[in-house]
This record gives C-alpha cells, structure tokens and sequence, in this order.
C-alpha cells in the first residue's frame, strides 16, 4: 500500500531525519573547557547602567585633616540646578541609599526619600568617618572639639567639609548649591552636630529622634538606670569597622539570661565587651560627670543657636530616643530661638517616620501619619528654602493628640509647666485605697516588697529583643503587671468629663525603703470602658501615655550619687515624657509606680555600691518600699491638665 503524506508532514519527516542523522563537529580541545587562570571571578564586574534614569557615584570626599570620607551621592540623569540631600551615617551609606538594585532612582532609595526623589533632589549619604568605607578612627558619638575630643576635627567640621565640597560645581556640577540635612537616631546626632557651626549652604535642617543626651534620657542611661536593650548594639557597632555580629545573650527569654548572669558588667566580661574601649569608658563613667555633660548636645546648641530653620521631629512612644529632640527644642526656645526652630511629635515608635505611620501596635491613627510629616511638613520646608518654592508655614509645635486622633497645631508650647507656660501644672494625688485624684487623701503609706531576683517585667514574658515587640512595647497594656504584689495602681473613678493633658508630666514621689538604693518607675495610663463592642479585645485596654525610671541615688544630685538613708522619707521628682492626650468621657486615669523595669533596664541592687556596672551577685537584695500619700508627704504626678477647649493658641 502507498501512503500519501501531506506537505507539512513530509517537511515534519524530512527534519526528523535531519535531526536523527549525526552532527559533523570539530573535537573539542581541552582548553576550551578548562577554568580561566584566576577563576571565575573577574576583577571587576559592572553591569550595565544605560537603561538607569539616575547615576550613582561613590566618592572619597577629604577632610580638613586628609582623612577621606566614603560618599554616595545618587543624581538624576539630565537633572540640573538641583539642591542636596545629605545624610551623615554610621550605618554604612552604600546599603542606605540602596533599597533595591533598580534602573529606577524612586525604587532604589529609601521609602522617606521618595518625596525627595520626585522633586529632583540629589541624594547623598556619607559614612561617618572609621565606619565602613570611610578613613579614619571611629568613636561613638564623637564629642565637639575641646577637652573631651583633643584632636581638631569631629562631626561639625566633617559635615562642614563635607558641604563645602558638594556645593563645589567642579566636584558636583548638578547642584545649584543649597543643602539639607535630614535623619534619624545616630543620624539626627550628626544633624544636629552641623547645626553648631552651619556651613553657609546648609539652608535646612531635620533631626529626627537625634541622640542629644545618652545619660539624661536617650540611649544608654535614663536618669541613671542603665538601658541593658541597648548593650549588645556597642558590640555590633564598635567591634568592627563594618556590620558585625552581636554576642549571643543565651536562651530566648532574656529575662532569664540577664537576670541569671547578674549585672551588666558581669554580661560585658562574659561577651567581650572588656576589649571595647567605649565600653570601658561607660563603665567608668556610671554618673553623670563631665563625660557625659560635656556631650550634651542641648547644652551646646543654646549656647552655639544657629539661624538654620529646623525641624525636631520626636516620637510620642519612642522606645530609643525620646528625650534628645524636646529637649534641644526647648533649650533653643528659651534662647528666644523660636522663629527658626519647630517641633513636631508623632504617633511614633523610633524612627517610625522613615516608615509607613499608620499604626502603633493595635493603635490606628488617622492615616498615614509618617507620610503626612514627610510630605506635608518636611518637603514644603525644604521645597521653599532650597528651591525658593512656596512660602513655608509651620506652628511653633505640631503635636499629635494620641487620645482624640489628630494632629494638633499650637502656636505657643507647651501648654502647661512649672513656670512659665499659660497654665501651672496640675498634682494627682495618690490616694488611700488605690485611689487617684485632685484632692490628697489623708496620711498614710502603701507598701511592696522589690526583689532583684523577680523584676517587673517590661513586657509579658518570655522577654526577648528579637521577637517583634520592642518597636511597640511602650504601647502595651499594662494589664500584664496591674495585679502584682510589686507594683502599686492608683485609678480615678470613671471620668464624667473629659480631661486634657499637654506638657511634661512631673513624677513627685515620697517614699522610704529598706535598702540604701532603689528604682522608682512611673506610668501615667489611660484606662479604656470595660467594654468596646467595635472592638472586644481594646475593653479595659491600659495605654501608657508617659512613663520613665529613676535611679534613687540620684535623688540629690546625678554627678554626686548618694546612698538612700534606710527607712527615711526622701523624695524622688522627675520629669516624664512630653504628651498631649485627651482622657475621654468613660476612660480613668490611672498611676502605676513599681521599682524594676526588667530587661529593658538593668536591676538596682538596693544596696548601695560605688558603681552597679560591677555589682556583684551578693549585692543584690530585696527591699520594702513605702510610697507616703497625704500630709507633708504627699505623693503626686503633676499632670499639665489644660482647658480642653484650646482654640485659641491653635494654628489656623
């Protein structure tokens, strides 16, 4: 039988047996398939960069020492006469102005540099010098020149050398030669660190939650207890020039491995921290002494003021940095810096500005409230001085009101203080009966016994620092200590009218203890309805408004600690961080005191030793302590309550 096949078949058939039918090659050489001399790796590999709408430079820009420092600058391509965003990090500027490997500039950088992005800004970031790819010595928080820094250079110079290259058009011939600062953390110091001697093209300035005092309030210390959250970061940070690992802390619960090894000098000798000189340094400076008053950086801006227009921006419940920004703030307004100097605080965790602001923990604010200081307060500010774009207006402090959900903006603040403010500061007392209330109760004494082998915890066990909660614990209801025998609630009845706080509260505590030493932590809370049918779980919710620690040797003196005379009323005053709440209508105001805040701050032995870096586990004791109500000695929290109708210091 003949079959027929139809044309594609047969041109199918015909390849087929193309295929089937064996390739005529060269034999292959052994050369062609043996690795390159060298290795796979070339010296230099650069993919191709034509598709990029921006550049991307690395520069060593020297100082005035000859020490050079590593610089990123990112341009848009075909941008001309455009102003500069510069950034100053120890946290290696390659990877800060890197989100993504992108050909588009809005995608590689950061999500807050995006505004900046859109407006044809040039962005810079530099790495502080000994970090990462810059020359020269790292110290942490490099003082200003003079006795605590006896070299001629630090972070003014740096940023002044730095600026006055950029705006070079040789160097940068983009520019159209004004500068802005901006930055968070370690980045707001160096920010502020420029503003004492500003570079002429430095036009605008943005410290974000900057590191202005690490024994009064920031980072290392608050009113001398010392901050173990933050301990392993010196081991990452100065124990390698870049990233570097930090020492394991042990089990999960860092409860257990922080209260088992003792101190925090026992925790340093285990991890190494011996060989870190700045470890050495603090430990060698537990009060506040020259080491530390020299380097606070309020101080140094009131007495060197500049004209540059700033920002201070500051979180709410900033669990790193809440005390710099106000502070410096504050210490330029009663210069009379006020016309150049604005501050705004926000619904924040630290650093929550350079993220998305929707939220803290189960808190929704009223949009994006990052976003909204991003683009409706920084970028107008740096638009108009740096572009000579539209007038810029800004009230002397923007505040966000954490109980009503929205901003406020004030054209005078703060509200309430101890002198000097529209109204006087306002004492709740502590009641008998675990009562709260503006009329003192009759004398008396509340009782708990503090035992440095079970502190308070700063959060629901199991504690540990990688677990997701550190950005948002200064949120957390507080419902998980009201109850213990070693913490004292104090509660109003239920609020018929609503109450308005705004200012600093004032922590007024008399008390004796057994011991010669002692922690006293104070929490101003808003005790939500017991019930809330929107949302079930938020029934009776403890939200801490303000709450901070106080070393009790310090009582006298913070340079000069003295031991707590056993079984004496003394009294412990400290300011509280700032707020500017609402307490509503069917809410009650609450006062938590208790002696620990652990791990979050080291434990106080309650006896009293030279220096409780190196306290040993014997030292540790517990103690009774009595909180004194009513009479001579009346315990209080000095609330800034206000009118609630504030209208009329309100931005229209």
């Amino acid at each position: 039988m003949k079959i027929l096949l139809a044309p594609a078949a047969a041109a199918m058939a015909v390849a087929g047996l193309a295929v089937s039918a064996p390739a005529q090659q060269a034999p292959t050489k052994s050369a062609d398939v043996a690795p390159p001399v060298g290795g796979d790796i070339p010296a230099k590999f650069t993919p191709p960069s034509t598709a990029n709408d921006y550049t991307r430079r690395e520069v060593m820009i020297p100082m005035r020492d000859g020490t050079k420092l590593f610089t990123v600058i990112v341009v848009a391509k075909n941008v001309q006469n455009a102003p500069i965003v510069l950034t100053r990090t120890p946290y290696d500027a390659g990877s800060r102005a890197k989100r993504t490997t992108s050909s588009s500039m809005l995608s590689t950088l950061p999500l807050a540099d995006e505004m900046f992005v859109r407006g044809g800004y040039i962005r810079v970031y530099q790495d502080i010098r000994g970090k990462y790819g810059s020359e020269g010595e790292y110290v942490v928080t490099r003082p200003v020149i003079g006795p605590l820094n006896k070299t001629k250079v630090d972070h003014v110079t740096d940023a002044y050398d730095t600026i006055d290259w950029l705006v070079n058009k040789a160097n940068l011939p983009e520019s159209n030669g004004r500068v802005g600062m901006i930055g968070s953390s370690y980045e707001g110091f160096t920010v502020a660190m420029a503003l004492l001697n500003p570079h002429p093209a430095l036009k605008v300035a943005v410290p974000e939650s900057p590191m202005i005092d690490g024994w009064m309030g920031d980072d290392w210390f608050h009113y001398g207890a010392f901050r173990l959250a933050n301990i392993a970061w010196l081991g990452g940070q100065t124990g390698y020039k870049a990233k570097g690992s930090v020492p394991p802390t042990g089990g999960y619960d860092d409860y257990d491995n922080f209260r088992e090894i003792g101190s925090a000098g026992a925790w340093a000798d285990k991890s190494g921290y011996s060989q870190l000189p700045y470890w050495q340094r603090m430990v060698s400076h537990p009060a506040y002494d020259e080491f530390w008053q020299g380097q606070a950086l309020d101080r140094l801006l009131a007495a060197n003021p500049s004209n540059v227009p700033t920002i201070w921006e500051q979180g709410l419940w900033d669990q790193e940095d809440m005390y710099g920004a106000i502070t410096a703030w504050e210490a330029l307004a009663a210069k009379g810096k006020t016309g150049n100097n604005f501050l705004v605080m926000g619904p924040w965790r630290h650093s929550q500005i350079n993220r998305e602001g929707r939220s803290l923990g189960p808190f929704q604010w009223r949009g994006d409230t990052a976003e909204q200081f991003r683009e409706e307060m920084v970028l107008p500010m740096f638009d108009h001085y740096l572009k000579d774009g539209p007038a810029f207006t800004l009230p002397a402090a923007t505040i966000y009101n954490t109980g009503e959900n929205h901003w406020d903006r004030f054209t005078q603040w703060p509200l309430a203080c101890e002198k000097g403010c529209p109204s006087p500061l306002k004492p709740i007392y502590l009641q008998s009966a675990g009562g709260l209330g503006f009329d003192p109760s009759g004398a008396g004494g509340d009782s708990y016994v503090s035992d440095p082998a079970k502190p308070v915890p700063h959060l629901p066990r199991p504690v540990n620092f990688n677990d997701g909660r550190w950005g948002d614990w200064l949120v957390s209801d507080q419902r998980g200590v009201d109850g213990r025998p070693d913490v004292i609630t104090y509660e109003t009845p239920v609020l018929t009218q609503a109450v308005r706080v705004s200012g600093a509260p004032i922590a007024d505590i008399y008390a004796k203890t057994t011991g010669t030493d002692g922690d006293f932590v104070v929490k101003v809370i808003d005790v939500y309805p017991d019930e809330n049918a929107t949302d079930p779980k938020m029934g009776g919710y403890q939200l801490p408004i303000s709450l901070d620690i106080f070393r009790g040797r310090y009582r006298d003196s913070f340079a000069r600690p003295t031991a707590i005379p056993a079984g004496k009323v003394q009294r412990y005053k400290f300011r509280l961080p700032t707020v500017n709440h609402v307490f509503k209508p069917g809410h009650r105001i609450m006062v938590q005191v208790q002696s620990s805040l652990f791990p979050l701050y080291d434990r106080n032995p309650q006896k009293f030793v030279p220096n409780i870096f190196l306290a040993k586990k014997t030292d540790y004791t517990k103690a009774t302590v009595t909180i004194e109500r009513g009479g001579a000695n009346a315990s209080a929290v000095w609330l800034p309550v206000v009118p609630v109708d504030q209208s009329a210091v309100m931005a229209k």
